[in-house]
């Protein structure tokens, strides 16, 4: 792919990395979703000498697509970024999507949108754990960092880049609350990392299958995707909360089960109405390392790989579409 006149489209939605605290010394305390898209842009060439040699020759063109704190993202939201993602990437002249984010769905956005976009083009999220005015915000490394590796990642696949650290969508969990590199891909391990403008993926780092795709025009209006939540296992966990969430008219529950998968015997026989009654159940596990692997003793489907909030977006969109041809 040739970088003269190829352009890398930023699509801003909010959070922390556009947030803003009462001074720059405060980097835990603050609002999120303050600043424009435009605005954090200037702020990556202000860092070093310019732009990373790596985006000499390309264009940059931006969008305000949502203005959130990523706590509150929603599926609307959700599927305008999709669309935007689709009608930018269609472009001939568009090289790749960068998407900023906040930290705490962004793994779940990311793997949405590797299951919606067919796009044989890169899309890279980021992110920040320290909020734009901060004395060290990371926000502007982290988005740069973002910037050079889609000018350099070939082909289809939803990254996350942060601290200098690449993960891949299907592997990426937030796994802390407040440090920098807040992220983690567990057995997966990095993709790769970006160090001083320079990309360098990690030869150990194995090829991810690409998900079945779902067509973005399959999906009905976001208003009627179906209400799927996740539960837990624990000590004396009850079908209680089964039987309420049945009666309220949950559509799919995602077990986070604790180690394999394993679920109390109370909250399975829960678990069992609400299949009765009609409740998609999947099964994950609260473990943030290792998939599931499924055994004589696991009645409920599982869907080996995916973290319990992945699993909920990967059983909405089944209950919704169909896979593309």
């Amino acid at each position: 792919m040739q970088a003269k006149n190829q352009k890398i489209v930023v699509l801003g939605t909010g959070g922390t990395i556009a947030g803003e605290s009462s001074s720059a010394s405060e980097g835990l305390s603050y609002k999120a979703a303050q600043r424009g898209i435009d605005v954090l842009l200037q702020s990556v060439a202000e860092i070093g000498q310019g732009l990373p040699e790596a985006l000499s020759g390309y264009q940059f063109e931006s969008e305000q697509v949502a203005q959130l704190d990523s706590k509150d993202m929603d599926f609307a939201t959700w599927y305008h970024l999709a669309q935007r993602c689709e009608a930018w990437l269609s472009q001939d002249d568009v090289a790749a999507v960068v998407i900023t984010h906040g930290t705490d769905t962004l793994e779940e956005t990311a793997y949405f949108l590797s299951r919606v976009i067919a796009n044989e083009k890169p899309i890279v999220l980021t992110c920040a754990m320290r909020p734009a005015n901060f004395k060290d915000a990371d926000g502007p490394q982290n988005l740069r960092d973002a910037l050079t590796l889609a000018s350099v990642a070939k082909g289809a696949g939803v990254w996350m880049v942060a601290a200098g650290e690449i993960h891949h969508s299907q592997h990426v969990q937030k796994v802390h609350p407040t440090r920098l590199n807040a992220f983690d891909s567990g057995e997966a391990g990095l993709a790769g990392t970006v160090i001083q403008d320079h990309v360098t993926w990690r030869s150990e780092f194995a090829p991810v299958a690409q998900p079945n795709k779902i067509k973005l025009s399959h999906l009905p209006d976001p208003a009627s995707w179906p209400w799927v939540e996740v539960i837990m296992n624990h000590v004396q966990a009850s079908s209680k909360l089964v039987d309420l969430l049945i009666n309220a008219g949950v559509r799919g529950i995602v077990l986070a089960g604790t180690g394999n998968g394993s679920v109390s015997t109370d909250l399975k026989e829960g678990l069992l109405r609400a299949q009765d009654a009609g409740v998609q159940i999947r099964v994950a596990s609260r473990c943030n390392q290792g998939p599931v692997i499924v055994t004589a003793s696991h009645i409920f489907p599982v869907l080996s790989g995916l973290s319990p909030v992945k699993s909920r977006v990967a059983l909405i969109l089944d209950m919704v579409s169909k896979p593309t041809d």
